[in-house]
């Protein structure tokens, strides 16, 4: 059976890691793995919650030595652990911050610090072993698991790195916004590290003066990985910001105007990631100059019955994209928004994807989202949006939106808020935009 190495191209002695202003060598990486390894539960499954972004690349690979399996869903409330928590018996938890996991056995990352470097020999993984379960992060009813083998994941973040032009750089440090739980943050922050050669910072800064501080610590190049709304956050900002090798976006989508602005401020070029839970990451673009989006080296796209399938590469046999593609050639393709964003109203239709990008390039609109909410005894859902836009009423939001929709998807009402209810990775579920409907309703 074919096995891949847990780290590729890293040295005993290279930099694998920064950590609180320190770097980590490969060495060390590989010692912390082992010993934790030697002090896990013998279950069949691990639900990661480490903050501290190498904790939980330890944790991962050690896991993987153990041959279990871990777990990232797409949120960590009480009700999804405890559905976890039943849907796997042999579930535990690995955290290293106190919280209260209900009924799952949680153990609490160990202090590593004085265990002796050991000069073992890097760890060969069988490329057929699922290593992880990513689940859809569907915003009703329960989350659908899907196998991730090790071959599949190194092949995947190898061709991004390969994409990126940042394979086997390792001077080049990699600092993500994003946690390394969710699926992008997995891949481009985690991943990539142990997988393509170049260095994982272990914070997970939020705010614009944690990424400017993190930033700044780095010596020598440094790549930025986010999503939009942090990009947004800090270019709007007087955060002192040094420059960047690269940076790299995903999540959601990224206008040109702000790509542009995120190139100038920061002097490097962008590339925009595009992918899906059940595929990871398939094609990127260039975001600043082209609409068109190229599949990773090995994937290739066909179409069947109106829908978008990908296939090749990491990715075994094929799988449906959930959104409304126009194909150009089998590896290079447009976005004309989600399938399940589309909306139809009077006869015509368009995508909330669109008409959020013409609210947000409102001067005055910090962010914005439109929403349709489910219609309820037999009434007609109406559209609405929330938006924060201190200097703005709504009818001068509603005037600007005029000029730039059809009348039929104005929405009714406008809700002015002071902040939209994102997540960690800029996403909003639809259950939160529901309770911010309800709340708005009620004031």
């Amino acid at each position: 059976m074919q096995s891949i190495p847990l780290l590729k191209f890293h040295q005993p002695e290279s930099v694998f890691a920064w950590q609180r202003g320190k770097t980590i060598s490969a060495q060390r990486f590989l010692t912390d793995v082992i010993a934790l390894a030697e002090r896990l539960p013998a279950r069949s499954y691990v639900l990661n919650l480490c903050n501290d972004r190498y904790r939980f690349m330890v944790g991962f690979s050690a896991a993987m030595l153990r041959s279990q399996i871990s777990l990232l869903p797409p949120s960590h409330t009480s009700d999804l652990v405890n559905r976890l928590a039943q849907q796997y018996a042999d579930l535990y938890c690995l955290s290293d911050a106190a919280h209260d996991h209900g009924s799952l056995q949680t153990m609490s990352y160990p202090d590593l610090s004085d265990v002796n470097l050991l000069h073992a020999p890097m760890p060969e993984i069988p490329a057929a072993q699922v290593a992880a379960l990513v689940f859809t992060s569907g915003s009703t009813g329960n989350p659908m698991p899907h196998e991730k083998t090790w071959g599949a994941l190194s092949q995947d973040v190898i061709a991004e790195a390969s994409r990126l032009g940042i394979l086997n750089r390792g001077d080049l440090t990699l600092l993500g916004t994003v946690p390394p739980q969710h699926m992008y943050g997995f891949e481009s922050t985690a991943l990539i590290a142990m997988q393509g050669g170049v260095i994982l910072h272990a914070a997970k800064p939020f705010f614009p003066a944690d990424i400017g501080a993190s930033l700044n610590e780095i010596r020598g190049p440094r790549a930025l990985i986010t999503t939009p709304v942090h990009l947004r956050a800090l270019l709007t900002s007087n955060t002192d910001l040094p420059a960047l090798e690269l940076i790299v976006c995903a999540t959601a989508p990224l206008s040109r105007e702000l790509a542009l602005q995120a190139i100038v401020r920061f002097g490097a070029p962008l590339q925009e990631i595009y992918g899906f839970t059940e595929a990871g990451q398939i094609a990127s673009r260039e975001t600043a100059v082209s609409d068109e989006w190229r599949t990773f080296d090995g994937l290739s796209l066909h179409q069947k019955d109106g829908t978008t399938y990908v296939s090749g590469g990491h990715i075994v046999d094929e799988l449906p994209l959930g959104d409304i593609t126009e194909l150009l050639s089998d590896t290079t393709f447009l976005l004309h928004g989600r399938t399940a964003d589309l909306i139809n109203i009077a006869g015509k239709r368009t995508s909330l994807a669109s008409l959020n990008h013409h609210l947000t390039t409102i001067d005055g609109v910090h962010d914005g989202v439109f929403f349709m909410p489910d219609e309820q005894q037999g009434n007609t859902a109406r559209l609405a949006a929330f938006v924060v836009a201190p200097e703005l009423d709504a009818r001068e939001i509603l005037k600007a939106l005029r000029l730039r929709v059809d009348p039929v998807f104005l929405p009714r009402p406008i809700h002015k808020v002071a902040t939209l209810p994102r997540n960690s990775t800029g996403k909003l579920p639809r259950t939160s935009l529901d309770k911010l409907l309800q709340q708005c309703k009620r004031g």
